[in-house]
């Protein structure tokens, strides 16, 4: 049968239904504009850094977990001026995809001066007849945050700090003993360790899958990092970044969420990872090993902190030992300069610390003149000695990598470097050996950093020094040091026998001259206040000695404030104030007034169940326990609490930020110290008043529970005697009488015979 156009027509296929094999084999013409993004933002050039440009921008997608090659990417060309347009477009293969590359990377910093804004392609048509009517959005309703610093706002003063003990982490309020409570109590809070932040803003805890922050008044969760198997953690000084270290590789599986927030292909087999605290996302990870292209008979132990930070949070550096010292500007984390200090044979930097003498420099430098240059960083180095190279320390300021000082060593051994809290010294402990090396002595080379020149000074020694503590915001120092035999590979049950030197600056001469020596110690850790003036000696890691000595460096200074006439010799203000013993006493730390002591024996380091075979005399020995806990003393060495508790492993005091009062302001509280302190002393004695009513009235309700007891039992015999029938006192108004029967012995004559047998 034909049509009427010509063509033949079955009229079985009119009657047949193909409705179901077209559903099936049906092809969907897909535009692929769903996968499809725009970015701004990109950098404007021409056809000879096309490739240059691609891989970087894949490569900071990359980063944020959307993969792409440079074939995804779209250019549009603008053919008059041979230059890109500034934008372009990229497929990410399906719409899921580009949707998280659109949240992820708008607002990425591209570089200093551009930044990636995105759109999707659909968004173009959908939003191009958008009805433009105000429509006022709903007002949320207001939920205020908790202060992450509320407890310096504690009405009565106190201090915090967390203990951790088995599988316990309680936070705990520090004062008088009726001000002691616990704050908080948590159990599991940790799988690993704790540690405050270093103004004491946050408190971490470490578990398998990454590190979590926690804090305000109900210490609610405010930060989570993922990164598995974590093990070592480090904050910036001002707490705007996180470091964390795995001794296990990082590794990406095909189901782990991608985001900002979280590790990408890019990242597997490093180990360091640098986290923005307040956004917390990801910056940056390194691999730990420092010794990639070195001699493996020159590889060390991993030393932490792996990367360093700069005080005002600015730049962080690593070393590549040998090789060069890396600065990474933030928030970036970008290279500083695109290029690394080249340094042949460097060992170790460290940064120079900023303290209130900056501050007071920044609020002048705002009152002076515009143009007026303030301080910037400053970091120190030091390599050894190559062939017939010395060994060098250097001074450079950052960012503009002038060098200020260097100084040459001889004979040096290793080199250890040790700045001042304030900035204002910088020591070098040099272990220097003879030409023979048979013998290791100790020079101290101080550079003064706040003078012109940067002239150092030299303390010679003859013995070994193992331990150097500068005073905080002092000009004076301490050491210890030892000429033992046993030094260096100490027995069991062995004390290395120390010497401490207390040192300080002699403005008349620019000097450091030797205040006093304490010879035939044991002591081995020094331990400053926070606010200077006190020091603890204390012998830490021994099995047979536990010493903690309380020193005063300013004792006569009290004398001269009363008004008497003491004539001052150089030295003579160091007293000792008091010593105590903490036997298996493994850390020692200051809280941040500097009033009080807290000593920690951890499990980490030896258990109860370890015993220690002690020489008590020169014959005899005797086996002890050490027991795990932490005690509290003050800064006299009057013991104030101490418990004995099983497996305690961690004691920290929570640490303050930087006051915010001018100097002014704290010279004039000094000076009025008296006033404030009548308000004290009337708490202290209305606490003890309360103290003694509390007394008294336990005393009264003891008496009448007694008085109440004997009345009770005359009962009890009363009734007793009526049940018997006896008669009772003063029902026959006779009194019952008692007879008494008294024998005397009394001798009345003495004889005394002697018998002979």
């Amino acid at each position: 049968m034909a049509s009427p156009n010509g063509t033949s027509h079955n009229p079985i296929d009119d009657e047949l239904d193909f409705s179901d094999i077209e559903d099936k084999y049906r092809v969907d013409f897909d535009d692929g504009f769903d996968s499809v993004i725009v970015v701004d933002g990109v950098p404007v050039i021409d056809k000879s850094k096309l490739d240059k440009l691609l891989a970087k921008i894949s490569k900071e997608f990359s980063r944020r977990g959307a993969v792409i090659k440079p074939d995804d990417i779209f250019v549009p060309w603008d053919d008059n001026a041979g230059k890109t347009k500034g934008f372009v477009f990229v497929d990410l293969g399906n719409p899921d995809a580009a949707a998280f590359a659109a949240s992820a990377m708008n607002g990425h910093p591209f570089d200093t001066k551009h930044t990636f804004r995105i759109n999707r392609f659909t968004d173009i048509e959908r939003y191009a007849n958008i009805d433009e009517t105000y429509i006022e959005p709903a007002v949320e309703e207001y939920r205020p945050k908790e202060h992450l610093r509320a407890w310096l706002a504690d009405s009565q003063g106190r201090d915090q700090y967390v203990t951790y003990r088995g599988d316990d982490v309680e936070i705990h309020w520090h004062g008088k003993p009726s001000q002691c409570e616990v704050a908080y109590a948590k159990k599991n809070w940790t799988e690993l360790y704790a540690s405050w932040s270093p103004l004491g803003t946050y408190f971490a805890t470490l578990f398998r899958q990454g590190v979590r922050l926690w804090g305000g008044p109900s210490w609610e969760p405010q930060h989570r990092f993922a990164h598995p198997l974590v093990k070592l953690i480090d904050f910036s000084p001002c707490e705007n970044y996180l470091v964390t270290w795995s001794h296990d590789p990082i590794s990406v599986p095909a189901n782990l969420p991608q985001g900002p927030e979280f590790f990408s292909p890019e990242d597997e087999g490093n180990n360091i990872a640098v986290w923005d605290i307040k956004s917390g996302q990801l910056l940056r990870t390194f691999p730990t090993a420092a010794y990639e292209n070195e001699d493996p008979a020159m590889k060390k132990q991993m030393q932490w902190p792996a990367l360093k930070w700069s005080s005002d949070d600015k730049f962080v550096a690593r070393v590549t030992p040998g090789q060069q010292i890396s600065v990474y500007e933030l928030p970036t984390m970008g290279l500083h300069d695109k290029k690394s200090l080249k340094i042949e044979g460097v060992v170790d930097f460290e940064w120079c610390p900023h303290g209130d003498k900056d501050k007071e420099d920044v609020e002048k430098t705002v009152k002076a003149e515009k143009g007026a240059k303030k301080r910037e960083n400053m970091l120190a180095y030091w390599t050894p000695e190559v062939a017939n190279q010395p060994a060098r320390v250097t001074l450079i300021s950052f960012p503009t990598r002038t060098v200020l000082r260097q100084k040459n060593l001889f004979n040096v051994t290793e080199c250890k470097l040790h700045w001042q809290n304030q900035g204002d010294f910088l020591c070098v402990k040099v272990d220097r050996h003879t030409k023979t090396k048979k013998s290791i002595f100790c020079n101290l080379e101080i550079f003064r950093v706040r003078e012109k020149d940067y002239p150092v000074e030299v303390v010679e020694l003859k013995d070994t020094v193992t331990d150097f503590s500068w005073e905080p915001k002092g000009e004076r120092f301490a050491i210890v040091s030892s000429n033992d035999p046993n030094l260096g590979n100490p027995g069991p049950g062995i004390t290395i026998k120390t010497d401490i030197g207390f040192y300080q600056l002699d403005r008349a001469k620019n000097d450091f001259k030797l205040l006093r020596t304490l010879t035939s110690r044991t002591s081995n850790t020094i331990r400053w206040s926070p606010r200077g003036r006190h020091v603890v000696l204390a012998t830490v890691g021994s099995s047979t000695k536990s010493e903690l000595e309380f020193w005063d460096l300013d004792f006569s200074t009290e004398e001269r404030r009363e008004g008497q006439n003491v004539k001052e010799e150089w030295g003579s203000g160091i007293q000792q104030l008091g010593s105590a013993d903490h036997y298996g006493v493994t850390d020692v730390e200051w809280d941040p007034s500097g009033r009080y002591l807290a000593t920690s024996a951890s499990a980490w380091r030896h258990t109860v169940c370890h015993t220690w075979l002690v020489m008590c005399c020169a014959h005899c020995f005797c086996v002890t326990q050490l027991e795990n806990g932490y005690a509290i003393w003050d800064f006299r060495g009057q013991e104030l609490e101490k418990h004995i508790l099983d497996r305690f492993k961690q004691f920290i005091w929570r640490p303050r930020p930087r006051s915010l009062l001018t100097k002014e302001q704290q010279r004039l509280i000094r000076k009025n110290l008296r006033e404030y302190s009548r308000a004290f002393d009337e708490e202290d004695a209305a606490e003890e008043s309360n103290v003694s009513a509390e007394l008294i009235a336990h005393r009264k309700r003891l008496l009448d529970e007694w008085n109440a007891w004997r009345a009770r039992c005359k009962r009890d015999i009363i009734e007793e005697k009526r049940s018997r029938g006896q008669k009772l006192n003063g029902e026959h108004h006779e009194e019952e009488k008692e007879e008494i029967e008294e024998w005397v012995d009394e001798v009345i004559e003495q004889t005394e015979e002697e018998v002979v047998e």
